[in-house]
């Protein structure tokens, strides 16, 4: 199995411990099919997190279940013993652990020289353990003044610890996401909810939709192990990029971020099918006529809408969505006080939360500071696109085109923090190109306070919307 692994590994450039974590990966789609004709509550949540664990067995090793079971008994422990501060609580000591971790397996190293380990995994694990034990404290609370999210989600009953541990785990999905709630989880096991038989007839059929994710995958795969060899992060501290001119390396700073993104593209949408197939992705019916059914709940990117994006504040609705709804539900909503507006303190938290998130590396720290600004001065742009009379279409449709440019040229420039990961390399690449990508939206916040449009003046139909 060994040597199989390896020629497998050398034939498409990447380590055996990669090449093991793919194959456990795509391997979450059978088992998660299989979940289906498992019968009874009980047994749904032993499959769900036997099979969780043995998949992490499978691709790192016995210690990747200690590690899991550490923040998933903190955060189960703080609901049992206190409620009332559960949610706080496993915040920190679940982002505790999990900055611990980072720093005791150096995983940016790891993932930047092409290997893996688990913390990706207990990365989305602890996002999962801390929402459950928010939602239960939520419980707690009167539904009045709370938030939509928040009555979809609260908790008002503990879940028993097997049910826990089979959200947690749930056949492998802690793997590559996509993150969902624990009420969720619930009614799906429990055939409650949008997964109620009564409610639209049958269950929909999955296949279709799988399919369409598995030809993605392939088509992502097949694209970045196109386009990798000729753009690697090596080149950036070579000799011969220093030689070239600024377009060129600006150009080569573009290229990078865009090979870089069909990894994920390929992850997420194996993520995306297994979650499918499982029925947990489905999310709804559309109002069409017939009615057709809806994945939502499987989907962790738009890769149309990343690429295409108009204004940089799209981006997170459509990048790694479920993290993004996550950080939106679990942080920056939670920042906002009541009767008072979101500003760009509430967004440079939240991007600092995802930053510590992913790893305390400076190039993390950079590229997330780079994207509270990215967002904050697309912003800026799309005011002035609003205040501009309609008579004047030509000036609005050139005002979306330079906030796509923006979008496109600052969005590759602050990747190249969040791929090299060393504070000096990416200083050393941003000065490459004169800094273009943080000057940029940095003048444009600035403009921002001294050119300040009217509002435009709003239809009724629209204040009501």
């Amino acid at each position: 199995m060994e040597l199989d692994l390896e020629s497998i590994a050398g034939a498409i450039g990447v380590s055996v411990p990669v090449i093991r974590f793919l194959l456990c990966l795509v391997a979450t789609i059978p088992v998660s099919f299989l979940w289906r004709i498992v019968p009874g509550r009980l047994g749904k949540h032993l499959y769900s997190a036997g099979a969780g664990a043995l998949l992490s067995y499978l691709s790192f090793g016995f210690s990747s279940n200690l590690h899991f079971l550490v923040p998933m008994l903190l955060g189960y422990a703080s609901m049992v013993l206190f409620r009332s501060r559960c949610g706080i609580l496993t915040f920190f000591l679940g982002f505790g652990y999990l900055i611990g971790c980072h720093m005791y397996y150096m995983s940016g190293d790891a993932w930047k020289e092409g290997g893996i380990d688990a913390t990706g995994a207990l990365m989305v694990l602890t996002l999962k353990v801390i929402s459950c034990a928010i939602n239960y404290n939520d419980g707690l609370l009167k539904e009045e003044g709370l938030r939509e999210a928040q009555k979809k989600n609260r908790l008002i009953k503990l879940p028993s610890l097997i049910e826990y541990f089979g959200y947690c785990l749930c056949c492998g999905s802690h793997f590559a996401g996509p993150v969902y709630e624990m009420k969720d989880y619930l009614d799906w096991t429990e055939g409650k909810g949008i997964w109620s038989h009564s409610e639209k007839g049958p269950s929909p059929s999955p296949f279709g939709a799988t399919v369409r994710a598995l030809l993605q995958a392939a088509f992502c795969m097949a694209l970045y192990l196109y386009l990798v060899p000729q753009h690697p992060l090596s080149r950036f501290t070579e000799p011969i990029y220093q030689e070239w001119g600024f377009w060129k390396r600006l150009s080569y700073q573009f290229m990078s971020g865009f090979t870089a993104r069909w990894k994920y593209y390929f992850i997420w949408s194996i993520s995306e099918a297994s979650i499918i197939i499982s029925g947990l992705g489905f999310s709804g019916w559309t109002e069409s006529s017939p009615p057709k059914p809806r994945w939502d709940r499987a989907k962790n990117v738009d890769i149309l809408g990343v690429e295409l994006a108009k204004s940089a504040v799209e981006l997170p609705l459509v990048w790694n969505i479920q993290v993004s709804t996550w950080l939106r539900h679990y942080v920056y909503d939670r920042l906002v006080q009541k009767g008072k507006k979101p500003g760009f303190f509430q967004l440079l938290a939240t991007q600092t939360v995802s930053a510590v998130w992913h790893g305390l590396y400076p190039g993390y720290i950079i590229f997330f500071v780079q994207s509270a600004l990215m967002i904050a001065g697309s912003r800026v742009i799309y005011r002035w696109q609003q205040a501009i009379p309609p008579t004047l279409s030509l000036v609005k449709k050139i005002m979306v085109f330079l906030n796509f440019g923006y979008t496109v040229l600052v969005l590759n420039y602050s990747c190249i923090g969040f791929m090299v990961l060393s504070l000096h390399e990416t200083i050393s690449s941003f000065a490459s190109v004169y800094f273009i990508g943080t000057i940029v939206p940095i003048v444009l916040i600035l403009l921002g306070f001294i050119i300040r449009p009217a509002k435009p003046v709003r239809s009724k139909a629209r204040k009501e919307q």
